[in-house]
């Protein structure tokens, strides 16, 4: 009886090694199509979250350096926050915005708005705290017990217009500095060029409102789409680099398993014969 020689599952004497299992399809490159596929639509969906996130966020946001230590301890000196680009007529009282006025200097400042046109805003009640309107209102970013405000102060701000102190009240240079110009120290809502919504150096996330403002007529404002930007950005990082990698560990798993099953075959073969 005579040996085919082109049957590939037979040893040299004859013996028959069994089959290997079939491997699934490869591409060129050595992946698996549908791997391939999802990889390469991952490093898509990756591209517009990554780009789509930075385009947006250079839309809608303007970095800004904090100029002075009147904000501390929310701003500090020198942070790097990010302040979405707002009409001043969408501020609301407790937010931080950067503004510029000529009575002011003209440059660029950073301070919190506590008063609106139309309130009346005092400092300090018998509890050494802020009054709008002769209600006292808690500001939980302030030193605990210590006064609102060194210098005492009654003003009812202008229609249109923001009455606007620093954090730091002992060194901030703010509305209470201005109180005999026009306007009593408040600034035009025009004034406001943004709304500080996060701070992104040192990494402190985004800036919350207080609450206390929160009961005050026409409430607080929401925070900008900040966080959610920053999820697209990391999100798409992390596809485009996992796509990226597939193909090179995919390959490298490939050759593994390769090597594994011809290992395998040899084992399966007959003592002191090849595997064909």
């Amino acid at each position: 009886m005579s040996v085919d020689t082109n049957d590939d599952t037979s040893d040299v004497s004859g013996g028959r090694v069994p089959p290997l299992p079939p491997l699934p399809p490869r591409t060129k490159a050595g992946r698996g199509r549908l791997g391939s596929v999802l990889s390469g639509l991952a490093v898509a969906v990756g591209c517009v979250l990554f780009l789509g996130g930075f385009v947006v966020a250079a839309v809608l946001y303007q970095p800004f350096s904090v100029p002075s230590d009147s904000m501390t301890p929310t701003l500090d000196v020198g942070s790097k926050v990010l302040a979405q680009r707002v009409d001043g007529a969408d501020v609301k009282r407790g937010d931080i915005v950067v503004f510029q006025d000529p009575l002011w200097g003209d440059v660029t400042m950073v301070k919190r708005v506590v008063a609106v046109g139309g309130d009346t805003v005092a400092c300090c009640g018998a509890d050494g705290r802020l009054t709008l309107n002769g209600t006292p209102v808690d500001e939980p970013y302030l030193p605990a017990g210590k006064p609102a405000s060194g210098q005492k102060f009654s003003v009812t701000v202008p229609a249109g217009n923001l009455f606007l102190l620093g954090d730091e009240r002992h060194t901030s240079m703010d509305s209470r500095a201005h109180l005999q110009e026009a306007g009593r120290g408040s600034v035009p809502r025009s004034a406001v060029v943004a709304r500080v919504d996060a701070v992104a150096w040192p990494a402190k996330g985004v800036v919350e409102r207080p609450a206390p403002f929160a009961a005050l007529p026409g409430g607080i404002s929401r925070p900008g789409p900040i966080a959610l930007l920053f999820f697209a950005i990391v999100a798409g990082c992390v596809l485009i680099l996992g796509g990226a990698a597939y193909g090179p560990v995919a390959r490298a798993l490939g050759r593994k398993a390769s090597a594994g099953q011809q290992v395998s075959a040899g084992q399966q073969a007959r003592p002191g014969q090849k595997a064909s």
